[in-house]
């Protein structure tokens, strides 16, 4: 059975290897160590392996592991955000990637204010419209989140993030990737942004290279670093 430390050296020769199919460099792709339903314990692995940067689903589990975990690392909220947990965010997460309203940033925006401490924010596309996922799902309501948040002084909007359909074969998989990259594009161009509006968080375990070939800049990988998921007691 490998270990951590080899999953994650191979998940980083598979993110350079899609990146300079790209065109691009390894260093041009952010890898998120998505370590929901995991002990702190395997952060601190990922850790000593050199990974800084983790992601969760849920912000009372991830405190937990801000709080018992190696000091110097960068946590991304990369699940949906309750708005009556917005208050936890700022000071514990450098980065959003499920805002998918404008209720939701205007709370977290005031969260931010109270406790002086921007939030960078990436907005979730659901283009696919499943009902089990978050995420905006058309352009209108994109348009009108997107100029919300340029009213925002404590929101630092920096890209889009996609979930695409599963049950969508490589090529469908690859159309919607592309989709998003091109819908970046539209969006800055439109709302007169500059290049820090950039990232697209798209691609996970099954699909994170189809992704980086497509235009991801954030890959959120789990299972292929720490394994199968662990089953957490409710409560």
């Amino acid at each position: 059975m490998s270990t951590i430390t080899e999953n994650l050296a191979l998940v980083r020769e598979r993110v350079d290897a899609a990146a300079r199919r790209s065109g691009r460099k390894a260093e041009d792709v952010t890898l998120v160590a998505v370590s929901k339903t995991q002990p702190v314990e395997a952060v601190w692995e990922a850790f000593q392996a050199g990974q800084r940067v983790f992601g969760e689903n849920k912000v009372q589990e991830a405190l937990g592991k801000i709080a018992k975990g190696p000091k110097g690392c960068e946590w991304h909220l990369v699940g949906h955000l309750q708005s009556n947990k917005a208050g936890k965010v700022p000071g514990n997460f450098t980065v959003v990637h499920s805002l998918d309203s404008s209720s939701l940033a205007l709370e977290l925006e005031k969260r931010a204010g109270a406790k002086d401490r921007p939030v960078e924010v990436l907005i979730q596309l659901n283009w696919s419209g499943e009902d089990t996922k978050s995420g905006v799902r058309n352009i209108s309501d994109l348009g009108a989140l997107m100029g919300g948040l340029l009213a925002c002084n404590y929101l630092d909007p920096i890209g889009l993030m996609t979930i695409p359909d599963p049950e969508m074969d490589e090529t469908a998989t690859r159309k919607h990737f592309a989709q998003m990259r091109e819908l970046l594009e539209t969006i800055r161009k439109d709302f007169g942004l500059g290049p820090e509006f950039k990232e697209l968080s798209m691609g996970m375990t099954e699909d994170f290279e189809w992704a980086i070939e497509e235009g991801s800049t954030i890959v959120r990988v789990g299972t292929a670093i720490f394994g199968k998921r662990n089953t957490l007691p409710k409560g």
